[in-house]
């Protein structure tokens, strides 16, 4: 390697510590962008080549905006706080039955919204709903972040990170469902049992009875509407193989001033409560990726699949999903998506394999805090409400949920690959 490459990939590892560590506390968007300028103040990425790269995730950012607002006005209008007394409600007492509750709104929410939305509308109302039932948030709230990843792949639209790692080779819905509809209900079946046991301990307490639930207002009610409509809107672009994120963008913005609008309210509040430090940090690393694409090794990488999967698919696909399972939380799911992608049709693979790296991808960062971006939203969602989680804790029980759901997944795949 020489010391261009060598370079190169120092200031990505540098910068994907930064990410997963945050020295000093800073925020993880710093550490992707100071490693995407890097590369262009040292010549190791030419300015135009990393614009375009950055332009790359476009649609990534208009989906992320979209969520967020929906997320920040039904906030606002209290339809968390109403879902969350719901929630409290059905659990009739229970802890462990609120824990379920969550954890199958979780899932829904998951496969028709996607991770991302999970992560950002699903956590603030799980916070709400352990504050009305007076438990401990954080067994409830560790739904939010391994349910986005272990679900994200029951449909196309469950993770972005779907459509970049087939790209043009998305197969038909029903072949989808084919090949991955028992990899999903083995990988959520999975994660709620080890979480479920894990958190056991924290559900022995008892959930405190809602007595009274302020009914939901106009705006949360038209919140409550967008989101339902989001979902048709993203299931309908996902059948017709567009991009998700116009589509979302259009609704969480309209959803944002009819609200604004009828409550004749300033949307400054609004724009403020939106987590905007996220589109950053997904363009520097986009540019990152794009950095290590030029230093040849994926290419190289390209040729060796192709060989393992021509000599041994099955074992192939077995190795590559593990590989990148532990590759996306070294390196974050969205550009390990996006090598896996190069990589993957380039090699001209199985679809097979193709799917054990889909898994990899979607399933694999429940190891780690940084290993999705929906789980760095979490992460962001958690702050804003008080709650810390460090990278130490979360592993730790990322070593127990996250394992045999993905063996369980790839076993499930090859069975009905076979």
């Amino acid at each position: 390697m020489d010391s261009v490459n060598a370079a190169t990939w120092g200031i990505a590892g540098l910068a994907t510590f930064g990410v997963i560590a945050r020295p000093w506390n800073l925020p993880e968007f710093i550490w992707a962008v100071a490693g995407a300028l890097l590369l262009v103040l040292l010549n190791l990425l030419p300015w135009t080549e990393a614009l375009t790269a950055a332009a790359k995730g476009t649609d990534v950012y208009l989906f992320l905006i979209g969520m967020m607002l929906l997320a920040e006005v039904a906030r606002k209008e209290g339809l968390f706080d109403w879902l969350a007394a719901q929630a409290v409600r059905f659990s009739r007492g229970s802890a462990k039955r609120l824990f379920l509750i969550v954890y199958i709104v979780g899932t829904i929410v998951t496969v028709l919204l996607s991770n991302d939305a999970t992560a950002v509308v699903l956590t603030p109302a799980v916070y709400a709903a352990t504050r009305a039932a007076k438990v401990e948030p954080l067994p409830y709230l560790f739904i939010c972040a391994f349910i986005a990843n272990a679900a994200s792949f029951v449909l196309p639209i469950s993770n972005p990170a779907n459509l970049v790692v087939f790209g043009k080779q998305m197969p038909p819905l029903l072949e989808w469902l084919h090949t991955f509809t028992l990899p999903s209900i083995a990988a959520i079946a999975a994660t709620y049992l080890a979480l479920r046991l894990a958190q056991a301990g924290d559900l022995e307490a008892p959930v405190a009875e809602v007595e009274n639930i302020t009914p939901l207002t106009v705006g949360g009610t038209l919140a409550l509407i967008g989101i339902v409509l989001t979902a048709v809107v993203l299931l309908a672009s996902s059948a017709f193989g567009r991009d998700l994120g116009l589509p979302t963008f259009v609704a969480g913005a309209a959803v944002t001033v009819l609200v604004l609008a009828i409550g004749r309210r300033s949307p400054l509040p609004v724009l403020r409560g939106v987590s905007w430090s996220v589109l950053p940090l997904v363009a520097g690393l986009f540019i990152l990726v794009e950095g290590l694409n030029r230093t040849g090794a994926l290419p190289a990488l390209a040729r060796v699949l192709k060989e393992a999967a021509t000599a041994s698919p099955q074992a192939t696909s077995w190795i590559a999903g593990i590989a990148i399972a532990l590759a996306s939380n070294l390196l974050n799911n969205l550009p390990m998506g996006l090598i896996a992608a190069t990589t993957s049709q380039a090699a001209q693979v199985p679809a097979h394999v193709t799917g054990a790296i889909l898994i990899g991808v979607d399933l694999g960062p429940n190891l780690s805090v940084t290993g999705s971006l929906a789980t760095i939203l979490w992460l962001i969602a958690l702050r804003r409400e008080g709650q810390h989680v460090d990278a130490l804790r979360f592993l730790r029980l990322g070593l127990l949920v996250m394992p045999p759901a993905l063996l369980l997944s790839l076993l499930a795949l090859s069975a009905v690959s076979s």
